[in-house]
C-alpha cells in the first residue's frame, strides 16, 4: 500500500513540506522506530478512543502510552479505547495499525502530548507498515494547529 490518500490530500493542501521514508515491513511503532533508526520520542502515534461523544485521536511519542483515566479526567469524558475493526471504516485508505496521527484530515478531534513539543522533527506513520512520513516538528504542530495539547502520556 502507498502513503494514504487522504494524508497526501491533508499535506498538500496545508502546503507542508514532508518526505516519505521507505522501511521494512514493521507491526509496530517500536518496531519502526527501530528499523527507522528515528528516536522513539519523534515517532508520533495515533491512538483513536471513544466515548458516547464519538471518536478522539490522542497523538503521543511512540515510546509512551495515553493514561485513558488522565485523558478522561482532563477533557471530562469517559473515554476507552476504540477497536480497531471499530474504526476500520473511519480509516479506509489505511492498513490496519498503521493510522496516521493527522485526526483533522479524517475529521476526528485531536489531542496532542506536550512531550511532543519542541521536537525538531516528527516522523509519523503514513497509511501503511512500510513508510513513514518525516516533517519538521514545527510543521507537524501546524497541522494539528486546531487540536487540544495536554500531558497524558506516560
Amino acid at each position: 500500500m502507498a502513503v494514504a490518500r487522504t494524508i497526501t490530500d491533508f499535506l498538500h493542501n496545508r502546503r507542508a513540506h514532508y518526505a516519505v521514508v521507505p522501511h521494512l515491513h514493521t507491526q509496530t511503532s517500536r518496531e519502526t522506530a527501530d528499523t527507522t533508526q528515528v528516536l522513539a520520542e519523534q515517532l508520533a502515534k495515533a491512538v483513536v478512543l471513544i466515548d458516547d461523544r464519538g471518536y478522539l485521536m490522542a497523538v503521543v511519542p511512540s515510546n509512551r502510552h495515553v493514561s485513558t483515566v488522565r485523558l478522561s479526567e482532563l477533557l471530562g469524558r469517559h473515554l476507552e479505547l476504540a477497536t480497531e475493526s471499530r474504526i476500520a471504516p473511519v480509516f479506509r485508505d489505511c492498513d490496519p495499525g498503521a493510522i496516521p496521527p493527522l485526526g483533522p484530515a479524517y475529521g476526528m478531534d485531536t489531542i496532542v502530548d506536550d512531550s511532543l513539543v519542541g521536537q525538531p522533527v516528527i516522523y509519523f506513520e503514513a497509511g501503511d507498515h512500510e513508510q513513514v512520513i518525516r516533517v519538521d516538528g514545527e510543521v507537524f504542530l501546524s497541522l494539528l494547529r486546531e487540536a487540544r495539547h495536554g500531558q497524558f502520556a506516560h
